[in-house]
């Protein structure tokens, strides 16, 4: 996957506020699976295992078979390609402000 197309799947799987909410309680879980992540959330389970597929695809969750059940626990070097392009902006911004301050101590010394 290019860094591009990476970025973007991480975006559009984070987009959903379900889909968020849904990775939110998988990282808060050491694992979880979809009738636990089901329970409380008023999403219904195959709601839930679609947006667990595209968190999958995105590179953010894994999941570990066990008997009848899958357990899924997130996967943080998933959000690499997000945290790479926030940093690239950071600077921009920094730069930015850096120039603002610097602009308006000019003008009202």
């Amino acid at each position: 996957m290019t860094e591009a197309a990476s970025i973007n799947a991480v975006m559009r799987a984070l987009a959903d506020p379900t889909r968020r909410a849904v990775f939110e309680r998988v990282v808060s879980s050491d694992e979880i699976t979809v009738v636990e992540l089901t329970r409380g959330s008023g999403v219904t389970q195959g709601a839930i295992s679609q947006h667990l597929k595209a968190l999958k695809q995105a590179g953010l969750v894994a999941e570990r078979p066990e008997g009848r059940k899958v357990y899924y626990r997130a996967q943080p070097e998933g959000l690499e390609p997000m945290v790479d392009w926030m940093s690239h902006y950071g600077v921009f911004w920094r730069e930015r402000f850096a120039n603002l301050r610097l602009l308006l101590k000019e003008i009202d010394p």
